[in-house]
């Protein structure tokens, strides 16, 4: 398997602070903002009181049906406690379905879209699935929907969505979900959907009402839905998500949970109780920080000789094209090294990646001010002609 790129930039970008050079930090999709106060303090709170012990490993109780509320509050899909699996961030939820689901013996195949978030390849890899990447559409919303249809087949295991996506920020439309669902039921596999920026999309009124594949009609009990609290709420460093699913594989997650993680900290899930179920402003006020970001450098990148960048509907990151003669992989580093502007190369999502730049645009606008500045003079030393 490979290392996610992003810690590897966030590596060599601070071996370059540790020698004095100020970096502007557009490579990993951390919020900027803190975790909400109240939230916080429930934590603090929770250790301050004693909880500190042994957690069940599926979950607990409180949590789960706050989880299941929480579900039904935002995509009208019913669920309860029974199919909640909690798990120490998002990533849980995404490798332990690969392991309970996927038989290598079979020759079992994963769908998974590229350029993608790299954990779907290496939990293909790590599963002992066969990994198939399919293309997305040039402008990164959704897949490539001919040549997704041309890869699901009878070996078809899972199929992975995640919209909004990473790296490109694009929101799947509806009749592409419809078309993943009918391609689902006539081959019999599951859908993996990682929804976990599903409260930031921007070209909606109410960040509460989330379209989901689980909704549509016999899905349910073929999609395992995965979020979690580390973009909605800041809390990355928390470590905690979960998953819902059927009872029968919930019951195979909280197996794997025992003999892999064991449990989430107990002081971690009440303040994720306190998340979902207390106030929810931060989220919205984040929401429109992010879309006036978004703004900004999707009409700075457009702006700048050598890019086109579309705009992304969801998430916080931008996936400009660009036409320098170089690899998505020199042109990162040249930046880094010259301009000091950490980013990531799209091959660090799949090889269609390729010829694209990820920027991350959870850091404040005077960040992105002087990234953009510094990205302009850089490039017009490194291609004048262009």
């Amino acid at each position: 398997m490979k290392n996610e790129g992003a810690y590897a930039v966030l590596a060599r970008a601070a071996a370059l602070e540790a020698r004095g050079a100020r970096v502007v930090r557009l490579e990993i999709g951390q919020p900027g903002f803190e975790t909400p106060e109240h939230v916080s303090r429930a934590g603090v709170e929770a250790i301050e009181s004693g909880k500190t012990k042994y957690a069940a490993p599926n979950g607990d109780a409180r949590l789960r049906d706050a989880v299941a509320a929480y579900l039904s509050r935002t995509r009208g899909v019913g669920y309860d406690a029974e199919e909640i699996v909690v798990g120490p961030g998002a990533k849980p939820g995404l490798f332990l379905p690969a392991l309970a689901v996927i038989d290598a013996g079979r020759g079992d195949e994963v769908v998974y879209p590229d350029p993608g978030f790299p954990t779907y390849a290496a939990m293909a890899e790590a599963s002992g699935g066969v990994g198939r990447p399919v293309p997305l559409r040039r402008d990164g919303a959704s897949f490539d929907m001919k040549a997704l249809e041309e890869t699901v087949n009878e070996k078809t295991k899972m199929i992975v969505i995640n919209s909004p996506g990473n790296p490109t920020g694009g929101v799947m439309p509806r009749e592409d979900v419809e078309r993943v669902a009918a391609l689902a039921k006539k081959f019999n596999c599951w859908v993996l959907s990682d929804e976990i920026y599903s409260r930031l999309i921007y070209d909606t009124e109410d960040e509460n009402d989330i379209f989901s594949i689980a909704s549509l009609d016999g899905m349910k009990e073929r999609t395992i839905l995965v979020d979690g609290f580390s973009k909605t709420y800041c809390m990355t460093g928390w470590r905690l998500g979960w998953v819902a699913c059927p009872t029968s594989l919930a019951e195979r997650l909280k197996l794997l949970t025992v003999h892999s993680v064991g449990c989430v900290a107990s002081f971690t899930q009440e303040a994720g109780i306190v998340a979902l179920t207390g106030p929810q402003d931060s989220v919205r006020e984040m929401r429109d920080e992010y879309r006036a970001r978004r703004d900004y450098l999707v009409d700075a990148l457009n702006a700048t000789p050598g890019f086109r960048c579309p705009e992304p509907a969801g998430a916080f990151y931008v996936f400009p094209e660009f036409t320098f003669p170089c690899t998505a992989q020199e042109l990162a580093d040249y930046l880094l090294d010259d301009a000091h502007v950490a980013l990531l190369p799209g091959t660090d999502f799949g090889a269609n990646g390729e010829r694209h730049l990820r920027l991350s645009y959870v850091g404040p606008m005077e960040d992105l001010r002087e990234a953009v500045a510094r990205i302009r003079r850089s490039l017009a030393r490194k291609f004048p002609d262009m």
